[in-house]
Formats: structure tokens, C-alpha cells, sequence
């Protein structure tokens, strides 16, 4: 597979988001999770995008880490070359929701506990999950700064953010911000601005939910569907293709539970959209 750059560390052109095997309600079998994974790996994927908060509930914080670690385990390639990210300070309510934790206290025992979950000394890329408004935003990415100093995490990345948090995570971190995790597709291109400051700091960006999640069938329709047609690929590819295309620090990280779905996005990684292409889906 083609390959691009997080921090120091090359990686495959379109990563695997792996929170769809851990969401209560449509989980497939943990059989079925290894074999998406295995897949991937296979398929030559070396980015797993995990959470503590990846989690069908509550009860079970670090499901979607320790599944992923499973997977690892059983898989016969070099396991050195998979970069696992994971990420900390989203938290789950016993009612199935989301909640926000961003003292560094707390972002500091939820890296412990994803260092036991994953099995590791060292946490390859460690991301602020979510900006929590309860906490100031220097103080969050300070916790991350020093989970970096200490050697816990080799790389450090934020998510959810806007154009003047990553400037200051960046500041913050003296230069080391690794990546950005915010959402980005043909739904959702609000994202635009973060991906110019990340282009200009030379930060990898990672769009989540890069097919527009639940409504993908819907939103790549149109020139989506008609360059895919034309091209003989599935329109998902096209889409993941054209935010390859957006800068070269676009790394996507499609959520898959099956094999068949990340092998289509993984082909995506090969097509190289015309330029007319390219203006024709905007």
C-alpha cells in the first residue's frame, strides 16, 4: 500500500478505525472482529485507530483496545510495524452516552489503563479524545506533554479540535503534535481549515467516520456514485480517494467490521482521481 507520514513513522495510505466492533447493539462476533483486523493487516494496513470509550457500555471500558489486541496477537505478520492509536478523556455513562473528563489527573490514569489494555510499555500515537469545556484546553494537552516527557507515549495527537486548539496543542507540546482526528467527508467538510493548519505544520490528519457514517449510501450518491461507475470502483473508494487527494497529511481511517468492507477501502489507496474528477465531486 501506499504509504504517508505520522510524526517520524510511515504508515499505510488509509488506516482502520476499529470502533465498530465494540458498539453495543450491532457487535459482530469477536471471531468475526479478528478476521476484519486480519484482514486489514493483510491488506497492508498499519494504523489500528482505537479508544478506551470504544465500548458497547459502560462497564467495559477498554472493550475496543483489548479486542484489538487480541487480534494482534493471533496475527502472524510483524506486529512492529502496526502503529496502534488509541485515545483518552471521553468517558461512557451507565445509560449508553458519552461524557467528558479532561483533567490531566484523569488523562493520566486513563493512559495507564490503556497502556494495561493494549499490553504495552509504551502507547505508540496517545490522543485527546474531546475537548472538555469544564477544563482548560492547555491544561488537557499539558497532561498529554508529559505523558510524552515521561516516555508512556512515543507520539501525542488531539481530536475534535478547531484551527487555534491545534495551534496551541502544537505550541503546548513544543513542536510534537503528531496528528489530528476530526471528522471529514463529503457530509461533513467543515474540517477544511483544520486540515490547512495541519498541512502547514506538517500535522497527519485523520478524518473519522471519512464515509459519512450511518448515511454514506445516501451522501455518495450523485458524482460520487457516477465517477465510481465510470471508474468501476465502489463510490466509498472514490470518496476515500478524493480526501487522499485533499493534501498528503489526509490519512482516513474508515470504521470497518467486516473483511469485505476495509479491503474496498483499502483499493481506494490506488485510485488516483483525475483532476476533473476531482472537480466534478467539489
Amino acid at each position: 500500500m501506499k504509504t504517508r507520514m505520522i510524526g517520524d513513522v510511515q504508515v499505510g495510505a488509509i488506516g482502520l478505525g476499529a470502533m465498530p466492533m465494540s458498539v453495543a447493539g450491532h457487535m459482530p462476533s469477536e471471531e468475526q472482529s479478528i478476521r476484519t483486523v486480519h484482514a486489514a493487516l493483510d491488506a497492508g494496513v498499519t494504523l489500528i485507530d482505537t479508544a478506551d470509550a470504544y465500548t458497547p457500555s459502560a462497564d467495559d471500558v477498554g472493550h475496543n483496545e483489548r479486542l484489538v489486541t487480541r487480534a494482534l496477537a493471533l496475527w502472524s505478520g510483524d506486529r512492529d510495524r502496526v502503529l496502534v492509536a488509541t485515545k483518552g478523556g471521553h468517558t461512557r455513562t451507565p445509560d449508553g452516552g458519552w461524557g467528558l473528563n479532561g483533567h490531566p489527573d484523569y488523562i493520566r490514569r486513563a493512559c495507564e489503563q490503556s497502556l494495561k489494555a493494549l499490553g504495552v510499555e509504551v502507547i505508540g500515537l496517545y490522543q485527546h479524545h474531546r475537548p472538555d469545556p469544564a477544563v482548560p484546553y492547555e491544561e488537557s494537552i499539558g497532561a498529554l506533554r508529559d505523558l510524552l516527557d515521561e516516555g508512556k507515549i512515543r507520539m501525542a495527537g488531539i481530536s475534535n479540535a478547531d484551527p487555534g486548539q491545534i495551534r496551541t496543542a502544537h505550541e503546548i507540546l513544543g513542536g510534537r503534535l503528531a496528528s489530528v482526528q476530526n471528522e471529514y467527508s463529503p457530509r461533513f467538510r467543515s474540517s477544511e481549515p483544520e486540515i490547512d493548519v495541519c498541512a502547514e505544520l506538517g500535522v497527519a490528519f485523520l478524518p473519522w467516520s471519512p464515509l459519512g457514517g450511518m448515511s454514506s449510501a445516501r451522501e455518495l450518491g450523485g458524482p460520487f456514485a457516477e465517477v465510481a461507475a465510470a471508474r468501476g470502483v465502489s463510490p466509498q473508494q472514490v470518496c476515500l480517494a478524493w480526501e487522499l487527494a485533499r493534501s498528503p497529511v489526509v490519512i482516513p481511517i474508515p470504521g470497518a467490521s467486516r473483511p469485505e468492507s476495509i479491503l474496498d477501502s483499502v483499493a481506494a489507496a490506488e485510485l488516483v482521481l483525475t483532476e476533473e474528477e476531482l472537480a466534478r465531486l467539489g
